[in-house]
Order: C-alpha cells, then structure tokens, then sequence
C-alpha cells in the first residue's frame, strides 16, 4: 500500500506544478547561485564496504564474481561465499567512533561548503531511516540515523546538506551470486539483495549488455528517492551513471518535477547532479567522475573525484593524490565555470583517516589564502593558458602532467580577474602572455589599477605591453601550491 501511496503523492505534487514531468518544462529550472558560488564540497562514501576495507566499494559486487580477486580475498578472509556472505558485515559495521560534528569541523576547516553523504551504495544498504526494509544503518549495523545526524551536524555548522543515491544500479550489482548457491538467491534475503538481473556472462564483468531495468524496480526506486527527499530536504541530489538507461527517463522526469516542486514549496534552491545524458541538457547539472572539461562550459558543471586514485570508499591499502595536484584541479575546474566535490572514504569505526585529513587540511590552508579567486567566482573570457594539457573525459584524473609556472588560470568577481599561477617560480618572476595588450589599439580590452599576491604581504610591481603581462614579485614565497594574483581593473 506505501508503493501506491506514494506514487499517487508524487502524481499529485507534479500535477500542482510549476514543474512537469516533461523536458521542455524541467529546462526552466534554474541552478542556484549558492551552488555557484559554493566551488566545493565533501563527497562522503561510507557503508558496509569499509568493514571488509579490500578493493573498492565494488566489493560487494566483487566478492560473488569467481574470477575477482575480491571473491578470493573473500574467501580466504571471511569464509566461503554460501557461509559468509555480503549481508554478514552488517554486525560488524558498528561506527562506534562516529561524530558527525567532528567530521564537519574538518570538512568546514578544509573550505567545503557543501556536504554529499552517500544515502545509499549501490550493495542497497541505506545509511538512513526509512519504512521500506530493515536493512538501513539506523536498525541495523550502527542502528542510528548515519544521514540525519550528519545533516543535523551540517545545518549547525553552516554548510550545505545534499545526497547521493545508488539504488538504481542495485537490480544487478549481485547478480554474480546467481551462478552458484549463496545467499543472493536466498529467499530470505531477498528483501535486501532483491530480484537480481541474470548475468550478461558467467563470471563476466559485462554490466553493459544487461537488459534495461524493470517496471517494478523503476517504481521502487522513484518511491524511494521521493521519500529520502521528503524526510531530509537535501540541496542536492546526485545519481551515479546507470540512470542514463533510456528505461530511466520517465522516471528521472518524474523525479526532477516532484524534487523541484518541493523546493519551491518549502522555499530552497536545489539541483540534481546526472552524467552522461541523462538528463536532457538544462533540465539538471551535468557532473564528470573523476575527469574535467578541456575549455569553458556555460552552464555551471561539476566533477566528482576522490582524496585516493583507487578507492571511493576506506581501505587498508589506498593510493592518496598529492594535496598540490588536487588544488591544481580545484583551480582548473573553477576555471572553467565548474565546482568541485572531493571524496572522503571513512573507516568502519567513524574515523576518518591520517592519510584523509592531511589532504583536507592542506586544501583548506591553500583556500584560507586564496579562497577569495575561488568563492563566488565566475569564469573570465577565456580559462587560462599553458603548455599542460588538461585530457577532457571521464576516470581522466591522473592521465594530466603536473602544472608548470606557464600555466596559468583565470576568474573573475566584481571587477577583480584572479590569476593562478599553476607553479610558483623561485625568482617570482611571472609572465603571462594572453593578459598583453592588444597591439592593434595600443590597449587590451581591459586596464589594470593595481595587483596584489593572495594570502600574502610581497609586492608586485607590473609592466605589460604587446607581448605580455609581467609580474616581478618582492618577497620570498615559498611554496609548492598555485598562488593566486588579485588584479584590480581600472
């Protein structure tokens, strides 16, 4: 009877408008401008795949495919698949250590102005509290309300509380437990595993060849989502890639009509986040996992990385990005008229790690000098310049070279352009050749008053003429990291 229920709510609200549950109408929505001027956020994924702490958070997948390493480890590790499946790390899940205020005193230090918990993995254990199943963190596992607390502590603290959603990709992410006896195809599981779709091939990793999804788990998914909105009132709602599933696109119409309409009745700015061509382009924003754009794009974008280049979630052998590469990208990213959101993976107990905090608190340190060509910034008329290629495209984020001190980016507030220099040279000297003046007026098509160094007391003495833009810097700056130049136009 919930099922209808709620179908029937969602009818009801999408027919009282504004929004309808059709493109031309959903590409009047508007992004928000908080959103705009946000420029970074915490991604947080944490769930029952940090108990295990092997792989990736695609262990739960993993563990049931014969020719993974994770179904060995599995094996070897917890016991065979039939006596020890996925659903016996949720005792073990306890999150004793757990303090969500702790967590956005480190997110709010390192600068983020928003925060995006996972609310579910695609393994369909909810990390809140809901009337669906009993598989949820809050009677289960920690048995607390991991996604209310975490936005009671957000809304204390002034940042901004959103949520991803992974549900949509649970009606396969087991299916290799279909190829043997497991508790995947236990009956008395299924409420949590669920009516897994066939294996495209045995002990394949093929997810692509996979039929569309159901009606049933289409509606499902949809009650679901509209719930989590209703109870938590997230600012924005992000959705992982199988979504762009034509079988999808009613259900993601009627999804954004009914989280839209809410939004206007309770008076707040939302967005949702989609990749690929899920939505119709203007109808959502568009979000890159793990890659960047090569130029401008006017619609606001986002990328969605990761503190580690192996993992989205904890384990006990994560590969860590240098801090210095992750501003750099915070910067490009920005640049081209893009936000940032930068994952955290937690461990079982609620601690987030050495490794984790090192990395946020040098970012924050960077943006308490630098912040103001960041925050509230838009793009200039073009992103920058620079001999390092920047590869455009998806799981790109370790593909570029490092930044050099020709490498430079640009934006732009109130009258302010704001140039980063990629790598700070010793000798302070900095020439930007796209900022000369135009040698067919004598002038560029802007004049500068004055620039003065980021977070910083050296002097800056200029001379620009038909070649260049040239920075003699007087003070010793020592650092590894881009420093940014305020450059007052006149």
């Amino acid at each position: 009877m919930i099922k209808e229920e709620v179908l029937k709510r969602v009818d009801d609200v999408i027919a009282g408008g504004p929004y309808q549950d059709r493109w031309d109408s959903l590409c009047k929505y508007t992004l928000p401008k908080w959103y705009a001027d946000a420029k970074f956020g915490i991604f947080i994924h944490w769930g029952l795949y940090s108990v295990p702490a092997f792989g990736n958070e695609w262990y739960p997948r993993n563990m049931y495919l014969r020719d993974t390493k994770e179904y060995e480890y599995h094996a070897k590790t917890w016991g065979p698949q039939d006596k020890f499946g996925y659903k016996d790390f949720i005792s073990l899940f306890k999150a004793e250590k757990f303090d969500p205020r702790e967590w956005m005193r480190l997110f709010r230090e390192a600068g983020a102005k928003y925060v995006m918990p996972v609310a579910e993995h695609h393994d369909g254990f909810s990390m809140y509290r809901h009337s669906f199943s009993k598989w949820n963190a809050a009677e289960m596992g920690p048995k607390r309300d991991v996604l209310g607390e975490l936005k009671q502590a957000a809304d204390e603290l002034g940042i901004v509380f959103s949520l991803s959603f992974h549900r949509a990709e649970h009606i396969w992410f087991f299916n290799g437990g279909k190829a043997y006896p497991c508790d995947v195809t236990d009956p008395a599981y299924e409420d949590f595993y669920g009516k897994q779709q066939d294996y495209a091939v045995e002990n394949s990793h093929d997810i692509y060849s996979l039929p569309g999804p159901s009606q049933e788990h289409c509606e499902d998914w949809l009650i679901r989502i509209c719930d989590l909105v209703d109870r938590y009132r997230p600012r924005i709602v992000w959705f992982d890639w199988w979504i762009h599933n034509v079988g999808w696109k009613p259900y993601l119409k009627k999804f954004a009509a009914y989280y839209y309409n809410c939004a206007v009745r309770w008076g707040m700015e939302a967005a949702i986040n989609y990749k690929y061509n899920a939505y119709a382009y203007g109808s959502a924003m568009y979000d890159m996992e793990r890659g960047q754009l090569a130029g401008i794009n006017p619609r606001l974008w986002q990328t969605d990385t990761a503190v580690a280049k192996n993992s989205w979630g904890y384990t006990e052998n994560n590969d860590f990005k240098n801090p210095v590469d992750i501003v750099g990208d915070l910067i490009d990213i920005v640049s081209k008229n893009g936000v940032f959101l930068l994952n955290v993976g937690p461990r079982p107990d609620g601690t987030i790690t050495d490794e984790d905090r090192r990395v946020l608190e040098a970012v924050g340190g960077w943006l308490k000098k630098n912040g103001e060509g960041i925050y509230g910034t838009t793009y200039w008329q073009w992103y920058g310049e620079g001999p390092t290629r920047v590869i455009e495209g998806a799981f790109k984020d370790t593909d570029r070279d490092s930044f050099t001190s020709r490498d430079f980016r640009f934006t732009y507030k109130d009258g302010t352009l704001y140039a980063f220099v990629m790598k700070y040279p010793g000798d302070g000297k900095i020439i930007i050749p796209s900022l000369k003046r135009n040698s067919a007026t004598g002038s560029g098509d802007f004049d500068i008053k004055s620039i003065r160094v980021l977070g910083s007391d050296a002097e800056v003495s200029f001379f620009r003429n038909t070649e260049a833009l040239s920075l003699d810097v007087r003070g010793a700056i020592d650092t590894e990291y881009p420093v940014g130049f305020a450059i007052l136009l006149d």
